[in-house]
């Protein structure tokens, strides 16, 4: 919420986190203005730590923004609390539903308002404030590079997979569906294929809730899912942001990024339009010395999202928004051991594209009764191509020749239930949901006048579900949550030529019936123990068989997980707050998209894989202005079937997971007069060894290195300056073992990492 109108000079505040009551009388005493209030519940709600030169509009919008509650001018000199009609009336946080003081970061994906120390499950929350995320739009592949709990592909920005807690299928894209699903708020953005990087610039949050999130989410979140929480349209205030940044790579070209927002209120408390765009360049460094080509790898990245919100009144909402981002990669990013560190020598260039659009719409109604509505509705559309060098593996007389994937997607979505949240009674969630997916592939290989198409194919899906969730309290400290979801859901595929060999069926029907359960135990006021038992599956499909011009059918595969942990939570503004928990899976019939040793893509069933992981994460507040946080994840998994079995005993593992990973950040903040703050940061990344994929022909080795970085910002009210460190040690190491899937074969691929760059930013908000 943004300052209030009429108190724009700014006065020294210095108010500690305690009750919102009891922050609101002593602003009122620092200040001199009147506050007045007949709610209730005030002293049960939290507010944070308010410090520095402020205007009292603003004061009680940072008091405010996490509680329920929000400020209404109501003369030169006073203010009315009153609570917050809808949720775009606290767009940074939902405000908690229970009754203990102590409640103050919400779960959101879990379709319920639920205190993260309550939440029965593994979850991390990255909060965008009003810094976070202000000078650079960061993506997916960002917070994967430092969040161990992330696994991903390196085929390049925009074609890379993620994986959540270890559940990785494989290291190439195709028709299966995704293990790890996105959301855009409440609507579905991806079904099958890469995670499309959208810019996180102007996000509110992230949440990644952990293991299958069937119950609510649905067939193929059976690693989790992702929730980008964009912010929501003010409805009072105009506001602005803008930033742009320069990066410069030792040895490779320089890059640049532009970002901006402007928050337009159409009519004060009705309607509002919220308008972001963006664009970056990342300077390449890799070399080709076959065409005599530097820095061959450049991306180009630009896009935008407008978002129109309208509250009618009587507790009604409506959002409506649209976004579309394109990335264009003039090469792909990958070196050749045998020419150097960072180079590579290829016949032709190879090029990819990444597309994404989306349109949805929300509608909202709040009753006083407590019961919630939300209907969903999304459309996504997707295009993807890749272009491979196909010379060295189908060339006979070396003739340049290039293999080409176009993919084009179309996901509708639709969802509508009914919730209501409750600190002492049961809180429950019911719904249905809808999906229609049609993902259409199609291969071309490019002699150099002549194009020579081979069998693709187009899976259309659809599928149907009602599902449920309640939470039951049974004592005061402890709460049972119980949920189910029944779906049916049938696949038909087709070739795009007519193959050699017709698939054994035209169509899959798939019948499933899901249940969940979970337990929260409060041991302590800030220390809760929690036990979740989850399943999932993916529906099965048409794709590319062995040999040439061949389809087939792969079938479903399935999960189920255990996890059993801890949460505690910091008591006040200093101390300790730490999560940890272990989970335990078993997952059957994998489904899989490979290459085979003549460089020909499949996609088969390969078998089953037990996964037991140890994660935890902690951050650490042990005097104002210092900060120390840490994240790990220890996986054990090994693989069973025929493909598995022609690797060596301590290769078979699933593919892109480390066996251990770490992250450490320190940071440092101190506030000094004038409006003005500096802050520094250290951070140390370690990711541990993994494999291609299963089977002796992917045993490659990749990762098992360490990563330094700095940071340092300066600001002066609303301008930051920023400097940005990466890979200070300039460490030369393999990410990702493999940048051309035709050629993989040669066992010499490797994606290095970015060597040693320094990014210097600027940003202006209003």
């Amino acid at each position: 919420m943004p300052a209030m109108p009429g108190q724009a000079a700014c006065q020294k505040v210095a108010i500690p986190a305690t009750s919102l009551d009891r922050a609101l009388l002593v602003l009122a005493q620092q200040t001199g203005v009147d506050i007045a209030s007949t709610e209730a519940d005030l002293g049960k709600a939290r507010a944070d730590r308010v410090e520095g030169c402020l205007s009292v509009g603003e004061a009680l919008s940072r008091l405010t923004r996490a509680s329920g509650f929000r400020a209404i001018p109501a003369g030169a000199r006073s203010y009315r609390i009153v609570k917050a009609a809808s949720p775009s009336d606290r767009p940074e946080k939902r405000t908690s539903i229970a009754d203990s003081p102590w409640a103050e970061v919400v779960v959101t994906g879990a379709k319920l308002p639920v205190p993260l120390l309550r939440f029965p499950g593994s979850v991390q929350i990255i909060d965008a404030d009003s810094r976070a995320g202000f000078t650079r739009g960061t993506t997916m592949d960002d917070l994967a590079s430092r969040a161990p709990i992330l696994q991903k592909t390196e085929l390049g920005v925009g074609r890379n997979k993620l994986f959540i807690r270890g559940i990785a299928d494989s290291s190439f894209n195709g028709p299966t569906q995704s293990t790890a699903t996105l959301y855009f708020g409440d609507v579905q953005l991806v079904y099958a294929g890469p995670e499309p990087a959208l810019s996180l610039y102007d996000m509110a949050s992230v949440e990644i809730l952990e293991g299958p999130q069937e119950t609510l989410y649905g067939a193929g979140a059976i690693s989790g899912i992702v929730r980008l929480t964009p912010r929501a349209v003010d409805l009072e205030a105009v506001a602005g942001s803008a930033a742009m940044g320069l990066t410069v790579t030792q040895r490779g070209a320089p890059g640049y990024d532009l970002s901006g927002m402007i928050n337009l209120p159409i009519l004060r408390e009705e309607a509002g339009v919220r308008l972001v765009g963006y664009r970056s360049r990342d300077g390449g460094y890799i070399d080709d010395r076959e065409r005599s080509l530097s820095d061959v790898n450049r991306t180009e990245t630009i896009g935008g999202r407008a978002s129109l919100r309208i509250e009618p009144g009587d507790g009604w909402s409506i959002d409506l928004g649209l976004l579309g981002q394109r990335i264009d990669a003039a090469d792909a990013n990958y070196a050749e051991r045998t020419v150097g560190p960072l180079a590579r020598r290829a016949a032709l260039a190879q090029p990819y594209r990444s597309g994404i659009w989306l349109a949805r719409a929300v509608v909202h109604r709040q009753w006083d009764s407590g019961i919630e509505m939300t209907s969903a509705t999304g459309m996504v559309r997707t295009d993807t191509s890749d272009s491979f060098d196909a010379t060295r593996a189908y060339s006979f007389f070396n003739v340049p020749l290039s293999y080409q994937v176009e993919n084009d997607g179309l996901l509708i979505s639709h969802e509508t239930r009914l919730s209501r949240s409750s600190a002492r009674a049961t809180s429950w969630v019911v719904g249905a949901a809808f999906l229609y997916d049609r993902d259409a592939q199609s291969r071309v290989v490019k002699l150099p006048t002549t194009p020579f198409e081979i069998v693709g194919v187009t899976n259309i899906t659809r599928s149907a579900a009602l599902f449920g969730q309640a939470t039951v309290p049974v004592t005061s400290r402890l709460a049972l949550t119980l949920g189910a979801r029944a779906s049916i859901a049938r696949t038909h595929g087709k070739p795009s030529l007519v193959p050699r060999e017709a698939p054994s069926e035209a169509g899959l029907l798939l019948r499933r019936a899901e249940p969940a359960l979970a337990l929260s135990w409060l041991l302590q006021p800030r220390l809760a123990a929690f036990a979740r038992f989850q399943s999932g599956y993916r529906t099965g499909g048409i794709a590319v068989a062995r040999g040439i011009g061949r389809v087939a059918n792969f079938r479903s595969d399935s999960i189920r997980v255990g996890e059993i942990g801890l949460r505690l939570e910091r008591a006040g503004t200093r101390g300790l707050a730490l999560s940890t928990a272990l989970s335990v899976a078993r997952w059957k019939d994998i489904q899989a998209d490979l290459f085979s040793s003549r460089s020909q893509p499949y996609t088969d069933n390969i078998g089953d894989a037990d996964i037991v992981a140890l994660e935890a994460t902690g951050d650490w507040i042990p005097l104002d202005g210092w900060r120390g946080s840490f994240a790990l994840l220890w996986t054990q998994n090994r693989t069973h079937g025929p493909l598995a079995a022609t690797s060596e005993l301590y290769n078979r593992r699933l593919p892109d997971t480390p066996p251990f990973s770490a992250s450490l950040d320190l940071r440092y903040e101190r506030r000094l007069t004038g409006g003005r703050a500096v802050a520094l940061a250290a951070n140390a990344r370690y990711v541990g060894r993994s494999v291609l994929g299963a089977g002796s022909f992917l045993d490659i080795s990749q990762g098992d290195y360490v990563t330094l970085g700095l940071s340092g910002a300066w600001r002066w009210n609303n301008l930051e300056a920023t400097i940005d460190v990466d890979n200070l040690t300039n460490r030369s190491a393999a990410r990702f073992a493999m940048g051309n899937p035709l050629t993989v074969g040669f066992r010499d691929q490797t994606v290095p990492l970015r060597p040693r760059n320094v990014r210097l930013g600027l940003g202006l908000r209003w």
